[in-house]
């Protein structure tokens, strides 16, 4: 949302690198990890490439979720980052439930889509093979395996999701921003508002690069999708600058989002769990990504977050560094509102440290460094470096103007508990097994 919003970050065109050493000073505190199927999995703290870190915020209880999966598919070089936004009254078990559950489903859908392309190599010859039939020649998996691969699994995932509702989950989901690593591969799954934003280095600057799209009602693809399927997508006018999906006859619930896991009352509506999946090579100049939850994107710009990330005396406090941050851009910028939960996995792409330069201003050369990035299905932001575009002295009066707004929530209005599922998902979800 705009220009910088944290005296910490960028106001009047200064950046401060000082901090409260003993605030950081335990790196590893609150590590909390364990093994399965033969991967590391962590769901707080830091190592050697991962930082990671959330704070609840104002709202209730913390409905963001995190998980790194080391070892990943059980192969030594696979690593798999995840970060899950809930929303609605049992947000924060949605977005548990699939942080602990949409890895294992990720990895036994690779399994499989290895194994068919073993046997396909063994009926085939494979110089004759191409790209798109299943490995590349440095024996990777194609992007349209990686895709299928998240297709299954995030559908699988909320099928599993809607035998497990109840009156109370009927109309909570969450968001997944998804990520794994594999050699000089990074694939990319996207469901909702949540976003991962890769830096790389053009020359002597840190570049931001935009790896998702923000998917909101509101783009164009996704209207038509929802409106065919007489989902209602509008503004109320107490928001006017927040498109939300509602039912066709009832002005609820309003979810901001156009694809999510749950939120089971809007699936027949428009409402999808299908992700974006996003594939890039990583390059020598590809320093980390940040997957983050919107409680970060709604204050801090993709070039602040990573000009603090790069700024941060070590790794393992990067995360950490972050949200702070982004805490404080929210009382800031928005001090007649409650700060939302934030979440955030810094992802580092090499051993060596960024050299960070954390007053360099964004290149406009972003469009030129994602011609690395492939992907599938709706277009890219076009803009990927701020929403409003101005850092400097002007913006304090800016934000003294916006001090009694109110951010948006992910639901606006719950639907009535007498209103029944559709036959449709009544036969799909609770048919006799």
């Amino acid at each position: 949302m705009g220009g910088c919003c944290s005296h910490e970050v960028s106001v009047r065109g200064k950046v401060e690198t000082e901090m409260d050493d003993k605030e950081y000073e335990c790196d590893h505190e609150n590590d909390e990890s364990y093994e399965r199927g033969g991967a590391l999995v962590r769901l707080r703290g830091s190592s050697k490439f991962v930082s990671m870190h959330t704070q609840q915020g104002q709202k209730g209880v913390n409905q963001d979720a995190m998980t790194v999966w080391e070892g990943f598919t059980g192969e030594k070089d696979v690593i798999f980052c995840g970060v899950f936004d809930g929303h609605g009254p049992l947000g924060h078990k949605v977005s548990q439930f699939i942080r602990d559950n949409l890895p294992s489903k990720l990895s036994a859908a690779i399994e499989v889509s290895q194994q068919k392309t073993i046997k396909f190599y063994d009926a085939n010859d494979a110089e004759t093979a191409s790209f798109d039939d299943g490995y590349d020649e440095s024996n990777h998996m194609s992007l349209a395996s990686w895709e299928g691969c998240f297709l299954k699994s995030f559908d699988e995932m909320d099928e599993h999701l809607a035998r497990e509702i109840n009156t109370d989950s009927y109309c909570s989901g969450c968001t997944a921003v998804t990520l794994i690593k594999q050699g000089d591969q990074l694939i990319v799954g996207n469901l909702g508002d949540s976003r991962a934003v890769l830096c790389t280095r053009d020359r002597d600057q840190l570049v931001a690069v935009q790896l998702t799209v923000d998917l909101k009602p509101e783009i164009p693809s996704e209207t038509s999708r929802i409106v065919n399927c007489e989902g209602r997508v509008f503004a109320a006018e107490e928001e006017p600058d927040v498109y939300r999906i509602w039912m066709p006859d009832d002005d609820c619930p309003g979810l901001a989002m156009s694809r999510a896991f749950g939120d089971f009352c809007l699936k027949d509506y428009g409402l999808i769990s299908v992700p974006d999946v996003f594939y890039r090579k990583i390059t020598p100049q590809d320093q980390f990504v940040v997957l983050a939850t919107d409680g970060i994107w709604d204050v801090l710009t993709n070039h602040e977050v990573v000009s603090i990330v790069a700024s941060a005396p070590r790794r393992s406090i990067a995360a950490k560094l972050l949200v702070k941050r982004a805490v404080k851009a929210w009382r800031y910028k928005y001090p007649g509102s409650k700060v939302d939960d934030c979440a955030a996995i810094c992802f580092f792409l090499n051993e060596q440290p960024v050299q960070s330069n954390s007053q360099s201003h964004m290149s406009r050369k972003n469009r030129q460094c994602s011609k690395n990035l492939h992907r599938s299905k709706t277009t890219r932001n076009e803009d990927t470096d701020t929403v409003d575009g101005k850092v400097g002295l002007e913006i304090d009066e800016e934000w003294k103007a916006l001090g009694g707004f109110s951010r948006a929530n992910s639901l606006s209005k719950l639907p009535r508990l007498a209103r029944a599922m559709s036959k449709r998902q009544s036969s799909k979800y609770y048919s006799p097994r």
